[in-house]
């Protein structure tokens, strides 16, 4: 009985084998929900975390932009295609011309010197009939009221988004909703990184900024200040003289002076239009608790829509279904039309139903979903994403025969943008310094630091992360920059030898550590070791820390102690709004194609932990500020490339940063996405991407066919068990009680 038992058990374990091996020769290494291949959906990866900001006002952080210039509409937009980056109309009928006014009110011709101008009028005409997507702050009922305006305390029940809501509405955008998205700026609500900017320029926005205030304070008087709710602020009580409604559909924008960057503005999602029922609609109880805010789930006109929010995990967006399908280009760039970006010429977008970015914290796994195809695009906001491909191919020919195979081809170019070290001005040791004395020793001190520096080497240590060493804050493709030129050479930091930058010999910046009274990394009063914050933005993971360890020890030659202080952006973006960080890694993908877009960025009025701005140095320079001042009023020219000079050797001399490197551009896309023309600037594309869906299910399919060979093997080892186990059992039922095999038995 005990044998029979035995050879059963056997018998069963080698079927749950046999079943098991047919199970898994049916499964795959997906990511994906079963069918996600052959839909007209998009897959790629967002960096680390959600978007901090969603609302246009506040949003001004490159991983931001994965949603928020599909979502949002501003006036103007680049072409895609067209290089140099040419400005078009979006939410505008078209791109004008200010007009230009003496501080009489009289007309001005369009080539008058610009301090001869008072105001510059920008008339813009937007285009009738744009919808928003479906909301609920939209709804109304059969008498036109709102039907989610009025709600009280505990009526949200377990809604978490706005499709929790049963009815959503939608309305035409008009010009109104640009004004109140200016006036916006003076919030005392979020954060307004642009309102400094903006208060400069805009006509009566820093009195606005003043008035909101008060009227703020008024608002919140005798209510809890730490409580989530918040009445409603309504821009629309207050008018702004710098921004008009002529009309339903004519937006008039006042701005003092003449200021020829204001154009490119008006394509940043700072000027987006904001409905005011989407304000009215949040601010209502319990909102903000529930995370239902602008900042998390944005109301706008763009081709995609916000349909899904899971923090630090996921985003998803679905097409507009009120989107009025804007036609793909049909003109581009010689060899654009060889590379089939002509192909949709005209075709109404966008073609993409759905795109869904999911966070991920280490590079490994992300990578390895694109190698295998599970990410369509790596990173969707990032033009870098390629270069390690690109690395690996050369350092390879295995490598380089299998991205061939699957069609890798990513092309490398230069764009605009650059990373760079820096230092907090307000800080007491690396900053400016209270006296003559220690303004000396704190300069000499950073001047030492970006020489030793080895920019040159880290693109030799880190090859995937490489590019061209920065003499100073403009790279190539923004007119003004000297970039490769004996004249644009940082004589700080490097010589013109042979035809080439070479640097300084760390020599050099040990004589002028001792010269700032730091000989050997220590005070020469006190003894102490000097000992410096490394403020780094993102957490210590495996694939950063060499990288991080790579800027330790660059300080280390100096005999300077550097302390890493890893935090996740959020928490980094928290610290230099207080002032609390010391040495910092930064980078700038440049918004628009003009210096001022870069040098702005140590522009006193700026500073982050003075006034909110987007200089995160608090480089606060008289000098500097007035050059400033003089550049945002001069077009492309001789004057203009002056200015740019003289402000870029103040940069040098004073030392607020240790200019970096422009790194190299190769986008990781699939071959099956079509379409794809990367770069910084143009932060929409979204729209213009199509997905060849057929191509993609088969490659996906082929590039993850299963190793069967080895569930034959268990295969065949399970039949072999229930063969065995099944004769085994036959011989037992012929054994007689002594055992013996009924057919082998004596006869009687």
């Amino acid at each position: 009985m005990q044998v029979l038992r035995g050879l059963a058990a056997t018998a069963r374990c080698a079927a749950a084998a046999l079943a098991a091996t047919l199970a898994l020769s049916a499964c795959n290494n997906s990511p994906w929900n079963q069918g996600d291949e052959g839909r007209n959906l998009v897959y790629s990866a967002m960096i680390e975390n959600t978007p901090r900001h969603l609302d246009p006002t506040a949003s001004y952080w490159s991983n931001d932009t994965a949603v928020t210039y599909q979502v949002y509409e501003p006036l103007y937009g680049y072409h895609y295609l067209k290089r140099p980056f040419t400005l078009v109309p979006k939410t505008a009928a078209e791109v004008v011309q200010p007009k230009y006014l003496d501080k009489d009110g009289r007309p001005l011709p369009d080539d008058v010197p610009g301090e001869q101008v008072a105001v510059s009028v920008y008339d813009v005409p937007i285009k009738p009939g744009i919808l928003y997507a479906p909301h609920p702050a939209f709804a109304r009922n059969a008498q036109g009221e709102y039907l989610y305006h009025q709600m009280r305390a505990g009526e949200l029940g377990d809604k978490r988004s706005p499709w929790d809501f049963a009815e959503r509405g939608t309305r035409e955008l008009v010009a109104e909703d640009f004004v109140y998205a200016i006036k916006r700026h003076a919030t005392t609500r979020i954060t307004a990184p642009i309102y400094g900017v903006f208060a400069e320029y805009v006509q009566g926005l820093q009195e606005y900024g003043e008035l909101i205030k008060r009227e703020d304070a008024k608002l919140r008087q005798g209510l809890d200040p730490s409580s989530l709710d918040k009445p409603l602020l309504d821009f629309r009580r207050w008018p702004l003289e710098g921004a008009q409604a002529l009309d339903k559909h004519t937006l008039r924008i006042k701005i003092r002076g003449k200021y020829p960057q204001w154009k490119y503005w008006m394509q940043m999602t700072f000027l987006a239009p904001v409905p005011w029922e989407a304000d009215a609609f949040y601010a209502q109880p319990g909102m903000a608790e529930r995370g239902l805010t602008l900042d998390v789930w944005p109301v706008g006109t763009g081709p995609y829509m916000m349909t899904e929010y899971a923090k630090d995990r996921r985003i998803v967006m679905e097409k507009n279904p009120n989107y009025r399908g804007e036609p793909y280009p049909c003109e581009g760039m010689p060899g654009d039309e060889e590379k089939g970006l002509l192909a949709d010429c005209g075709k109404p977008t966008p073609f993409i139903d759905k795109i869904v970015l999911t966070v991920e914290r280490e590079a490994t796994p992300q990578r390895n979903k694109f190698r295998d195809g599970y990410y369509d695009l790596e990173v969707f906001e990032r033009t870098d994403t390629g270069k390690s491909y690109l690395v690996e191919a050369d350092d390879s020919d295995e490598v380089r025969a299998q991205y061939k195979a699957k069609g890798f081809d990513f092309e490398q170019y230069s764009d605009v943008n650059s990373y760079w070290i820096s230092f907090n001005m307000l800080d007491p040791v690396i900053g400016w310094g209270e006296t003559a004395e220690q303004r000396k020793r704190n300069r000499l001190l950073r001047q030492a630091i970006t020489i030793a520096i080895d920019w040159e080497e880290y693109s030799k240590v880190f090859p995937k992360k490489a590019g061209e060493t920065a003499q100073g804050l403009l790279p190539q493709g923004i007119p003004g920059s000297r970039e490769g030129t004996p004249e644009g050479v940082n004589p700080v930091t490097h010589r013109w030898v042979d035809g080439r930058a070479v640097r300084r010999p760390i020599e050099d910046a040990r004589r002028m550590m001792v010269e700032a009274g730091y000989p050997d990394g220590r005070d020469a009063k006190t003894g102490r070791p000097l000992v410096l914050n490394y403020d780094y933005y993102a957490p210590a993971s495996p694939e950063r820390k060499p990288e991080i360890d790579w800027v330790v020890k660059q300080f280390a030659k100096l005999g300077i102690q550097l302390e890493v202080r890893a935090t996740d952006n959020n928490q980094f973006q928290d610290k230099v709004r207080k002032g609390k960080h010391q040495v910092f890694w930064l980078g700038w993908n440049a918004d628009y194609p003009d210096a001022e877009n870069f040098l702005f960025l140590f522009y006193g009025p700026n500073a982050k932990s003075v006034s909110d701005g987007e200089n995160t140095a608090n480089y606060i320079s008289p000098e500097f500020d007035k050059l400033f001042a003089k550049l945002k009023n001069l077009d492309d020219g001789p004057e203009k490339q002056r200015v740019i000079d003289e402000m870029t050797r103040l940069l040098r001399e004073d030392a607020p940063l240790t200019f970096g490197f422009y790194p190299y551009a190769s986008a990781a896309v699939q071959g099956w996405i079509k379409n794809s023309k990367p770069a910084i600037l143009v932060r929409d594309h979204a729209r213009y991407l199509r997905l060849d869906a057929e191509q993609r299910a088969s490659q996906v399919r082929r590039w993850n066919e299963p190793v069967l060979w080895p569930l034959a093997v268990l295969a065949l080892l399970g039949g072999g068990a229930v063969w065995l186990a099944r004769r085994a059992l036959q011989r037992r039922e012929r054994l007689d009680a002594r055992g013996r095999l009924v057919d082998d038995a004596p006869a009687s």
